[in-house]
């Protein structure tokens, strides 16, 4: 897949296949077309060559980089939940829950901290029961302990839901230990594997250092049928 913005090449030469309970996240310095894969995943951008191939089906859950509400504007996380159309009680109360944010249903948005916000944007994707969660950047401006915290919901949810999760983030130390898959991109995918199999690699030591290997804490899963398919 090749994607081009103002007529240069953003991202090229992209074969990344997603499978059902797996998560794979995305590294790469500014610039690199991370949030332009995902925009071209959720078809909010369209491929100038390739395709993305999707199952029959697939439901796909959306986690923002940055959502800007104004704080002036009186609105409770039950009504954010169900803009832009009504969702049954029952299934806003079920996607409250898988995010951990049940006590703040009735709470002010601008009452709530950076992490508890970022879980109610969360529990949205999740309104609909998704098949493939994507988050692009979704813990930008929390401290580690809330990025921690963020992380092993999200590792909740995916054994809940059993959906793919296909992530995008800065913070390398935090997300590779969270993570089954990592795909190093910079325009084009540089490396791509188990964690500490990038984390060793010469393309993503020459990125980000040499000092990531001692941070990974792995987890093993086994996949057998990939369901998103992207391809040049």
């Amino acid at each position: 897949m090749s994607m081009s913005t103002y007529g240069f090449l953003t991202v090229e030469n992209i074969h990344l296949d997603l499978a059902r309970g797996e998560i794979v996240t995305i590294v790469g310095p500014n610039g690199s077309g991370k949030t332009t894969l995902l925009k071209s995943i959720i078809g909010a951008l369209t491929p100038c060559r390739g395709r993305i191939d999707k199952a029959p089906g697939l439901v796909v859950g959306y986690v923002p980089q940055r959502l800007h509400l104004d704080a002036t504007l009186p609105m409770t996380v039950s009504r954010l939940m169900r803009l832009p159309r009504r969702h049954p009680a029952h299934e806003i109360d079920t996607a409250l829950e898988r995010a951990g944010v049940t006590q703040q249903a009735s709470s002010q948005i601008s009452d709530l901290s950076g992490g508890q916000f970022q879980r109610v944007l969360l529990a949205r994707a999740l309104l609909s029961s998704p098949d493939l969660l994507i988050l692009d950047e979704a813990t930008q401006g929390l401290d580690q302990q809330g990025m921690a915290d963020f992380y092993r919901q999200i590792e909740r949810v995916r054994q809940e839901l059993g959906c793919a999760v296909l992530m995008v983030s800065h913070e390398l130390h935090v997300v590779m230990r969270a993570s089954d898959r990592v795909v190093c991109l910079n325009r084009s995918i540089c490396c791509a594997g188990t964690p500490e199999r990038v984390a060793a690699s010469p393309e993503y030591r020459a990125m980000f250092g040499h000092d990531v290997e001692d941070a990974l804490a792995l987890y093993r899963h086994r996949h057998s049928r990939p369901y998103l398919e992207l391809s040049s």
